[in-house]
């Protein structure tokens, strides 16, 4: 297995392959459990997650494999998903994030998320809001890194400068689809972004989910 540093600002070093855990399929857990065991044999130890993935059962069948192996693994998680039909089960609020960030730590059964990312964009809650509440995680030694998914390049490049104005934790990835049938925003708005500020760059459904 290769390995290479998350990014120029984050030299945290991460396989060149992560293990999703979003298990699109219905799989049981005996067989989500081989997959992730045989991942970190062969090398890989960048596990993404996110409190979505099956209502929190994919970061708890994570959290049962992890526990004796966590301190060489590179774990990722993510919030903004709805995750219950409250007012405040969803979106990038203080509230949303502090309480997911918990609830997350003790399903995966550690101390620390090494890289929470915002799931996607939250209208809603002003983006300032947002990033000290990441930044305030940060703080508390929750996590290590902060980063978005899914987000506009010219988004990613505000989240940079109010980070860079408050002192806030500033991303270190980014997180999107690249694959032949989604190719546009990555090339032609996200990597000019992540060159400039030397962001590190994670990609999903590289085979467009099968098709």
């Amino acid at each position: 297995m290769e390995y290479r540093p998350l990014s120029k600002t984050a030299s945290v070093k991460v396989s060149r392959f992560a293990l999703g855990t979003g298990f699109r399929a219905r799989t049981d857990e005996k067989t989500s459990e081989a997959v992730l065991n045989r991942a970190i044999e062969l090398g890989c130890n960048f596990i993404d997650c996110a409190n979505f993935y099956g209502r929190g059962r994919s970061e708890t069948i994570v959290g049962n494999v992890i526990k004796d192996k966590r301190d060489d693994l590179i774990i990722t998680s993510k919030v903004w998903s709805p995750i219950g039909e409250g007012p405040n089960d969803r979106g990038l609020s203080t509230f949303h994030i502090m309480r997911e960030a918990e609830r997350s730590l003790k399903r995966l059964q550690t101390d620390h998320i090494d890289i929470y990312l915002l799931h996607h964009t939250d209208p809603d809650t002003h983006l300032d809001e947002t990033l000290r509440a990441m930044d305030n995680l940060t703080q508390q030694g929750k996590v290590r890194y902060v980063g978005c998914c899914n987000h506009t390049g010219a988004l990613v490049t505000e989240a940079l400068w109010v980070a860079d104005k408050h002192n806030y934790a500033p991303y270190a990835c980014i997180q999107n689809p690249y694959n032949l049938l989604e190719r546009y925003k990555m090339e032609e708005e996200l990597i000019p972004v992540t060159d400039k500020f030397g962001l590190g760059i994670m990609t999903y459904s590289p085979l467009a989910v099968g098709l």
